[in-house]
């Protein structure tokens, strides 16, 4: 009987993890049906619960704004998961319980490794203090950076986070007017770009050998990756193969097996130039 994956969050049309994840299925020949279901948002937990009890669900995505009460939701939670306190990945165990994870951290880090971009002894620099930037930490920590500084408009939020994860090694969390220095990577985890807007950031952070890396991504460079060009930085890169990585890593979460992502982000980003 073909195992049934979806995807859940509201809006859900705009998905692309329907199209990723039946290509890797093809790929490594395992038979599932991954769809994309729209759930209202305040049904969260009952639709969930039907989708396992009764829909023949095997394992679930889970997108804004479900990511928290998908944290809730399950009945255990991995380490990553933990720390993020949220969860985009859900899987049912042998048992009947469900187990709640977070690839986002593990899909970022990855598209870092495809470019061949070293986080270990680097000054890493992360805009933003929401739940993107919360489900990332604990990965790139384990990279062993030199340091990491949070930077938010809200300076109090990047400090919780910086005491949050203090555990796991150099952080610090600031305003964007206490920055100082030059970063090896500067990871923007702001949707900020997306509607234009920049942080308010001085051209002294980057030099030309910084890399760039915006969690959003779209047909054109994003204003924040735009901003990095114009300054000279040694490379740009955005979300696309973060979003594919998390992909993966939830289908071997599943399935047990690891597909290659090459393929799929060829695809996705020929599509993106028609």
């Amino acid at each position: 009987m073909t195992d049934r994956y979806a995807v859940v969050g509201n809006p859900i049309g705009h998905s692309k993890s329907p199209q990723i994840q039946m290509a890797f299925a093809a790929e490594t020949g395992e038979d599932i049906l991954y769809t994309a279901l729209l759930f209202p948002v305040d049904g969260f937990e009952r639709e969930a619960r039907m989708f396992f009890e009764h829909g023949g669900g095997k394992g679930m995505n889970v997108t804004v704004p479900f990511k928290e009460e998908a944290f809730r939701f399950a009945d255990s939670h991995t380490e990553r998961a933990s720390r993020a306190g949220a969860v985009n990945t859900l899987k049912l165990l042998d048992d009947g319980t469900i187990v709640g994870d977070n690839t986002d951290g593990a899909g970022l880090v990855a598209d870092l490794h495809r470019y061949s971009v070293s986080m270990k002894n680097r000054r890493i620099l992360i805009l933003g203090a929401g739940g993107a930037v919360r489900g990332v930490l604990q990965p790139i920590l384990s990279e062993q950076p030199a340091e990491l500084v949070i930077a938010n408009r809200t300076v109090s939020k990047a400090q919780a986070l910086a005491d949050d994860f203090a555990d796991l090694g150099t952080l610090k969390g600031c305003g964007f007017d206490e920055l100082e220095g030059t970063f090896d990577l500067i990871i923007n985890g702001t949707s900020a770009s997306l509607g234009g807007e920049l942080p308010p950031l001085k051209d002294s952070l980057v030099n030309a050998d910084t890399v760039t890396y915006d969690m959003m991504y779209g047909a054109d460079l994003t204003v924040f990756n735009a901003w990095a060009v114009e300054r000279g930085v040694a490379r740009t890169i955005d979300g696309l193969g973060m979003l594919v990585g998390q992909a993966a890593e939830a289908f071997h979460v599943w399935r047990g097996k690891r597909p290659d992502v090459e393929p799929v982000l060829a695809m996705l980003r020929g599509d993106r130039r028609r």
